[in-house]
Order: C-alpha cells, then sequence, then structure tokens
C-alpha cells in the first residue's frame, strides 16, 4: 500500500477533506490527525451541513461519523450516493457505534472504508484517507510517515493467514472477525468445541486458534486438550479468551493446552499484539 502512497503530482496539493462529526473534541483529533500543509480539513456537525457544504464546493474524501443530530450516517450515505455530483467521492465511516452483521454488509455497500472508533487505530483513519487522497507518504511529518509505517509492518504477519474464531456467542465472532478481516486474514469460525475440532482437521493450513473458553458442553479447555491430544496440531498457536479474569486462569488455560491467554473483553491491540508475535514465529 506504500507504494501506492507515494506518488508525487503537483496537481494533489490543496486536496480537501470534509469531517462529518458533532463531537468536538473528536472534531479537534480528527483534524490534528489528518491536517498538513497538502490537506484542507473541514468540519461539520450534521449531515445536512455536509450535504450543503459538499454542493458549495467539493472535496476529495468525507470522513463519516454514523451518529449525527439530524440524521444517521447511513442516510448521508444514501443521499450522496442517489447525488450524480456527489455519488463518487470517497467516504471513510469513522464510528463508534456497534455495527450489527446487517449494518456492516450494508455499509461495505455505500462506503469506501469503515474504521471503528477504539477498535481500529487512528493509524488506520489516516492510512485509509491517505490512499484515497494519493498523499505522497514521504512529504508528511516524520511523525506520521512513521505510524503509517508502523501500521504497514505489523500487519505483513497477519495477510493472508488464516484464523479460526471459536466462541458461541454471534456478536464476539462477528466483532473478532471484523478486525481481522481488515488486516488481511482470512477467519474461519465455530461455535461450539466439536465444531472447532472438525474444522481444524479439515483446514491443515489453519495457523493460528482464537479460544473462547466459557462454552456449553464442551468448554474451552476440554476443547484445547482434545486438540493437543493430536500430534499434527502440537505446535499450533491457541489464544485463550475468557470473560472471568480470575485468579489463575491464565495458569488453567496453558495447562490446558493454550499457547497465550487474553481477559475479554478483548483489547484490539493487545489481541493484535499476540497474533503478530504467534505469527512471526
Amino acid at each position: 500500500m506504500l507504494d501506492r502512497l507515494h506518488r508525487s503530482d503537483d496537481a494533489l496539493m490543496g486536496r480537501k477533506v470534509l469531517v462529518v462529526e458533532d463531537n468536538a473534541a473528536e472534531q479537534l483529533s480528527i483534524k490534528e490527525l489528518l491536517g498538513y500543509d497538502d490537506i484542507d480539513v473541514d468540519v461539520v456537525g450534521t449531515g445536512e451541513a455536509a450535504l450543503t457544504a459538499l454542493h458549495a464546493e467539493p472535496s476529495d474524501c468525507i470522513v463519516l461519523d454514523l451518529r449525527l443530530p439530524d440524521m444517521s450516517g447511513f442516510e448521508v450515505l444514501e443521499r450522496l450516493r442517489d447525488d450524480a455530483a456527489l455519488g463518487e467521492v470517497p467516504v471513510v465511516v469513522f464510528t463508534g457505534k456497534e455495527l450489527s452483521p446487517d449494518e456492516d454488509a450494508r455499509l461495505h455497500t455505500l462506503a469506501r472504508s469503515v474504521v471503528v472508533k477504539g477498535v481500529e487505530s487512528p493509524e488506520r483513519l489516516l492510512d485509509e484517507t491517505a490512499l484515497f487522497l494519493h498523499r505522497v507518504v514521504a512529504d508528511l511529518p516524520l511523525e506520521k510517515q512513521q505510524m503509517l509505517d508502523r501500521l504497514h509492518r505489523s500487519d505483513d504477519a497477519l495477510m493472508g493467514r488464516k484464523v479460526l474464531v471459536v466462541d458461541d456467542d454471534v456478536r464476539n465472532i462477528f466483532a473478532l472477525s471484523s478486525v481481522l478481516e481488515r488486516r488481511g486474514m482470512t477467519v474461519l469460525t465455530a461455535g461450539t468445541g466439536r465444531e472447532a475440532i472438525a474444522t481444524l482437521d479439515s483446514t491443515p493450513d489453519l495457523a493460528i486458534v482464537l479460544m473462547d473458553i466459557m462454552m456449553p458442553e464442551m468448554d474451552g479447555y476440554e476443547t484445547m486438550q482434545v486438540i493437543r491430544q493430536n500430534p499434527a496440531f502440537q505446535r499450533l498457536p491457541i489464544i485463550a479468551l475468557t470473560a472471568k479474569a480470575m485468579k489463575g486462569d491464565r495458569e488453567k488455560c496453558l495447562e490446558a493446552g493454550a499457547s497465550d491467554y487474553l481477559a475479554k473483553p478483548v483489547n484490539t491491540e493487545q489481541l493484535l499484539s499476540a497474533l503478530r508475535m504467534w505469527l512471526h514465529r
């Protein structure tokens, strides 16, 4: 992706970004993150103000929050889509809203990119907007160059790798899958321990497993013990995820066959760090 961003062109100077966000603190942080000599950042706080601003002066990229006081971000996206003059403007949705599977699928038909606040880092927002604006990375401040370099370098170990997410709660599966697929991983899922074992047996190139501990019938401890009985899976990395961070949990998980342990709710950066560590090996 860095290669695509290294194109220099004088005509790209003075590109405009419209940030549609009603929270004053978020407005300021996004403007500081994206703003520099090559980019003009305008900020509005409502959907109607965004549409008015876009008709008055076109933007080259839009950063859109889904929660707005006058209309939903979905409505803004649909009105942009239906407007011949604005339909091709790339939109990066930057939202803290918890997305259902239907909403996530709908967003990906309306927006070019979705970055989730609290799940995706500011680096991801900088990266997505830089791609659509054809920013010259070498011309950015050193701090922002390093942000993008860290992001791209750290995701190399995840790209194209297969991960099995084992959890009996579809909401957890969806949340984890969304994060991992955006890092280029291929996500397989299982809702029970028995499904997980069957998937492992039929997927020889699986790279790593995320194992929920609290599952009915066959819990994560038992599932990991069965997996480790197969010599083919002795070295397979398994990261245990448990909602009950009780004293001794880590030791119990490791004894059952886990390679690593994370407590729920899962901190995304900790999860990604653990994945990178185990997949670099």
